[in-house]
């Protein structure tokens, strides 16, 4: 190699190292509300504690409706689903019933929904909980609020629900965030 093509390599090696460099210790990104429905807006006095991946599977199962003999549908049974954080690396699950948001450090809770809103045809809606008290101390310790948002899939099954397939049970996969809240 030429000393022109050995300084010419050493530039690129540094601007590289520098553009990598200039990534480390920067702060993720926030958390915005601006686009969501007012409906399930987290109330003001709250601020974001942890932002998680949710993946994994939904259950639901072929009941008769209520109220109206003859007729059946598709009910929610529960989710089964890895909580992730943005980097990949599972920090929790969230399953049910009843719907339970648990951390790796054992800390968890329920909560009651508060309100939920449409996203599209193909996708579980958007949903705000209120959080119970957490049982056991650590992450979820303190959280007030949970968002769904960023949802991808999970939908009732678009196979037959009738009298002959009642009880059977159909599992779809399904993805959303899950945008943890506590008090400021």
């Amino acid at each position: 190699m030429t000393f022109r093509t050995l300084t010419s390599l050493a530039a690129v090696a540094a601007v590289a190292s520098l553009a990598a460099c200039s990534g480390m210790g920067a702060k993720p990104m926030m958390y915005s509300q601006a686009s969501l429905p007012d409906t399930v807006k987290v109330p003001a006095g709250n601020a974001v504690a942890m932002q998680t991946v949710g993946a994994g599977d939904i259950t639901y199962e072929c009941r008769a409706k209520a109220g109206m003999p003859g007729q059946f549908e598709w009910v929610f049974v529960g989710p089964d689903a890895k909580l992730m954080d943005r980097a990949g690396k599972q920090v929790g699950k969230y399953y049910g019933p009843p719907a339970t948001w648990e951390s790796m450090d054992g800390s968890k809770l329920t909560a009651t929904q508060v309100a939920v809103a449409p996203n599209g045809m193909a996708n579980i809606p958007y949903q705000l909980v209120k959080a119970n008290p957490a049982m056991g101390s650590g992450a979820m310790q303190g959280v007030t609020y949970i968002q769904r948002v960023a949802t991808q899939g999970g939908v009732a099954p678009m196979a037959p629900c009738a009298a002959a397939s009642m009880g059977q049970k159909q599992v779809v996969k399904y993805q959303a965030d899950y945008i943890f809240y506590k008090a400021m």
